[in-house]
């Protein structure tokens, strides 16, 4: 039997994400936050293995809408942000539309369903060009839009008032994914969902130390809940996960103080990058930063022989590492490897 002939079409061509995991001291490659809750792992010894997990996820849902002042009618949990994108496209279709370069996984999912891709470069400055958005709005419609932001890999926010250009120019449902938004020094766009019903938020808890447990939401209209619930998978998100989750979602301040410290540390980071000569960080506004070598696979490989794991996007965006914001320690490390490997 060929398996292949069997495959579909836009399957067969995919290549599955490879998710290397190399041994390295120091591990600046996931966009992971260094600091993790340890103590939350007390919650698990109370749950009943034998039991399936909470379907709807209510305790959890009901902390996270009180936190964020919405109704949990507008809540939908997910294994991860990954799990959410493959159900907005399973219920909504094509054609899907995403800035490039952008979060991978919008046109992965989108090709593994079967769906029109529309693929649209960022201008020079990693903003949205919305002439060809919107041009593409008005020939394509698409059903779905995708935009990150802060955006990953290039670390910024698209301009405010360039989202709300394509949000008021769709007809269909615009997705911000707002999974690296704890970082940024702008609120992101929450507030505005009781003025745009086709807006739907994305968030995680993956960037804030919990990304073990693969945990994302989605925020909308609860009419579009309705809708992607209909497709989501029964208990997807198991009571291990969810019991962690709202034991270290208690202590808020412990999260705000470890992102106060990912920021400080980001700042310095980007100063000092800036110092090093053939190094050209971009501003960020994530957990990570974004820089530019004339040579980024002789950069990326002698710093991976000191023990130093970055991650190497030169295929998405030409000459250019990406390395996350770790630990004090881990950071200035980083630092000192960059110093000798990158002229």
């Amino acid at each position: 039997m060929n398996i292949k002939r069997l495959v579909k079409k836009d399957v067969s061509v995919l290549r599955a994400y490879n998710a290397k995991e190399i041994p390295c001291r120091v591990k600046l490659d996931a966009n992971e936050s260094p600091y993790g809750f340890r103590t939350a792992l007390k919650a698990a010894g109370k749950i009943n293995t034998n039991r399936y997990p909470d379907p709807e996820a209510k305790a959890l849902k009901g902390l996270i809408a009180k936190g964020l002042g919405i109704k949990q009618d507008n809540i939908l949990q997910g294994n991860g942000s990954d799990e959410l994108i493959y159900y907005l496209v399973a219920a909504f279709g094509g054609p899907v539309l995403y800035p490039v370069p952008t979060f991978s996984m919008y046109g992965i999912i989108s090709q593994a369903l079967g769906e029109k891709r529309i693929a649209i470069f960022l201008d020079k400055e990693f903003d949205l060009d919305t002439d060809r958005i919107l041009s593409a709005i008005k020939k394509d419609r698409p059903k779905l839009i995708f935009l990150s932001s802060p955006n990953n890999p290039t670390g910024n926010c698209f301009s405010s008032d360039r989202i709300l250009k394509i949000i008021e120019a769709s007809k269909g449902i615009v997705i911000v994914d707002e999974a690296y938004q704890p970082f940024a020094s702008e609120k992101g766009f929450l507030p505005l969902m009781k003025d745009y019903k086709n807006l739907v938020i994305m968030r995680t808890l993956s960037k804030i130390g919990l990304a073990a447990l693969r945990l994302g939401f989605l925020i909308a209209e609860a009419e579009i809940i309705e809708e992607v619930n209909k497709v989501r998978l029964p208990f997807n998100v198991n009571s291990l996960s969810q019991a962690v989750a709202l034991e270290a979602l208690k202590n808020r301040k412990q999260f705000n103080s470890c992102v106060k410290v990912i920021v400080s540390e980001r700042r310095r980071l980007f100063n000092e990058m800036e110092k090093i000569s053939g190094v050209k960080p971009f501003p960020s506004e994530a957990n990570f930063i974004l820089f530019k070598v004339k040579d980024p696979d002789k950069v990326y490989n002698a710093l991976l022989k000191k023990g130093i794991l970055i991650r190497n996007i030169k295929d998405a965006v030409n000459g250019c590492l990406r390395v996350t914001v770790g630990t004090p320690e881990e950071n200035t490390a980083f630092l000192k490897a960059l110093k000798t490997v990158s002229g």
